[in-house]
């Protein structure tokens, strides 16, 4: 196998971890934002709420992977 081939996927890897890591952030600090400003419904809370909570267990992974991997933020 060629080195290019080799470090191919773990870059890959390392990519959509720092892609997750961004796109969950802004989506918390997205939805912070929108809850004090009284933007949702009471009803939308809880749909809402969920979406906040996989946000920050995406983040919660990404920052395990990175601390095993060396990887600074």
């Amino acid at each position: 196998m060629s080195k290019k081939t080799e470090t191919q996927p773990k870059e890959d890897h390392v990519r959509i971890y720092e892609l997750g890591n961004r796109v969950s952030r802004s989506t918390v600090a997205v939805i912070d934002t929108v809850v004090q400003r009284g933007g949702f419904k009471g009803e939308e809370l809880s749909t809402i709420g969920q979406l906040r909570d996989q946000a920050v267990q995406i983040i919660q992974i990404c920052e395990e992977y990175q601390s095993a991997q060396g990887i600074d933020d």
